[in-house]
C-alpha cells in the first residue's frame, strides 16, 4: 500500500471469465479503496467501475484480467483500475482517442464508467483487444512533474510480490527505482524494500544512489535494481543498475536501451556507473524487471507510444508476461511532446 515514504503499494491482478467473478472483484476494489482511504462516495463509484469494466471484459473480450493498483502523488491518493482483454478489440472506437461512446450495450457501459471515473482512457484495436483505464482520486487529480503508471504483480500463486518500485518527485523531474528481489514471496519483498527505503530522500545521483542500494540489501536475499533521475529541464536521463531489470527509451527518432551492469545488490563486491540519455519531450521511458519478456515493440501497436502511460503499462504486461514471475513495469512521459511546426 502506498506509505509516507513513497514506496508504491503492489497491484492485484484478478482472472475475470465469467460473471460469477465479477462479484469477488468488487470485494476487492471495495477493500482497496477503503485502504488507500477514499471516502464511502468515492468507493461506490468504483464499485460501479468495477462491475461495468468486467462485465465488458466477459461479454465482449472473451475474458481477461482485471488489475487495481493504490495510487499516490506527494498528499494525494486513489485507486486505479484495467480491465484486458485479448478479444476482437472495438472497431467503431479504435481511432477514437478517450474511447468515445459507440453504439449498444458496450458503448453504454463505457460511458458509466468515463462518469464514474476522474480519469478515463481506453485503447483498442482490431484483433488486438481492449485496454481500458479508470482512475479515482480522493478528491481532484494530482498535478505532478511526470506522468507516470506502474503496475507491480506477483507470481501467481504466491500471497506477496518480491518486486518493488518509487517514485520520488523533484523539481522538474524524480527519481524512480524498480528492484527485483532474488525469487519470490516475503523474502525477496524484503530485499527489494530493502533497496527502495535506502535510495529514498538521497542526494542526486544514480550511481552513489545505487551503491546505497548495494550497501542496504546485504543481509537479504539480494536484488536487481534500476534506478532513473528525470531531468525535464536538460532532457536528459541519468541511468545506474545492477542486473536486469531494464530501461527503454521510445521517442521520435527509435527506441534505446539502457544499459545496466551485471550483478545483484547485496551480493559480492560491486562498482555502480552512471549512463546519461538525452530524450525528446513526450518521449516514453519503460522500466520492467524480468518478468516482462526483453522482446516487446511497441511498433506492432499503432499509436499506443502517445497513449496514456498506464495504458501502455497495461498492454506489456497483457501480452508479454509469461505469469510465471513477478512482474513490475513501470512507463512514464517525460513531458509534453513538442508542438509540431
Amino acid at each position: 500500500m502506498p506509505s509516507g515514504e513513497g514506496l508504491m503499494g503492489s497491484s492485484t491482478a484478478m482472472a475475470v471469465v465469467d460473471a460469477s467473478q465479477v462479484v469477488a472483484l468488487r470485494q476487492a476494489v471495495a477493500a482497496l479503496c477503503r485502504s488507500a482511504g477514499l471516502d464511502e462516495s468515492e468507493g461506490g463509484r468504483a464499485s460501479i467501475v468495477a462491475t461495468e469494466a468486467a462485465t465488458n471484459v466477459v461479454k465482449h473480450g472473451r475474458g481477461g484480467e482485471v488489475v487495481i493498483s493504490p495510487l499516490q502523488r506527494g498528499e494525494a491518493v486513489g485507486i486505479e483500475l484495467l480491465a484486458l482483454d485479448r478479444g476482437p478489440g472495438i472497431p467503431a472506437m479504435a481511432a477514437r482517442a478517450g474511447g468515445q461512446s459507440t453504439a449498444g450495450p458496450r458503448g453504454r457501459g463505457f460511458d458509466a464508467i468515463r462518469r464514474e471515473s476522474t480519469q478515463f482512457d481506453l485503447y483498442t484495436r482490431p484483433g488486438q483487444g481492449t485496454a481500458l483505464l479508470s482512475r479515482i482520486w480522493h478528491g481532484a487529480p494530482p498535478t505532478t512533474s511526470l506522468d507516470l503508471a506502474a503496475l507491480c504483480v506477483a507470481k501467481p500463486g504466491e500471497s506477496e510480490c518480491g518486486d518493488f518500485w518509487s517514485f520520488e518527485a523533484r523539481p522538474g523531474g524524480g527519481r524512480i527505482v524498480v528492484a527485483d528481489g532474488v525469487g519470490h514471496g516475503p523474502f525477496a519483498r524484503e530485499a527489494a524494500l530493502a533497496v527502495l527505503r535506502a535510495t529514498r530522500r538521497r542526494p542526486p545521483g544514480a550511481a552513489s544512489a545505487l551503491e546505497d542500494a548495494h550497501r542496504a540489501a546485504r543481509g537479504t536475499r539480494g536484488a536487481a535494481v534500476a534506478i532513473v533521475e528525470v531531468d525535464l529541464a536538460t532532457q536528459e536521463i541519468c541511468f545506474a543498475g545492477f542486473g536486469n531489470v531494464a530501461g527503454v527509451l521510445v521517442g521520435p527518432e527509435g527506441v534505446q536501451s539502457m544499459i545496466s551492469m551485471s550483478g545483484t545488490a547485496g551480493q559480492g563486491n560491486l562498482k555502480s556507473r552512471e549512463f546519461t540519455y538525452r530524450f525528446a519531450r513526450g518521449a516514453l521511458l519503460v522500466m520492467s524487471s524480468d518478468g516482462l519478456t526483453p522482446q516487446w515493440s511497441l511498433e506492432q501497436y499503432a499509436g499506443l507510444a502517445r497513449r496514456p502511460p498506464s495504458l501502455v503499462a497495461g498492454v506489456l504486461y497483457r501480452d508479454h508476461s509469461p505469469r510465471r514471475d513477478d512482474v513490475t513495469v513501470v512507463a512514464a512521459r517525460l513531458g509534453p511532446p513538442s508542438l509540431s511546426p
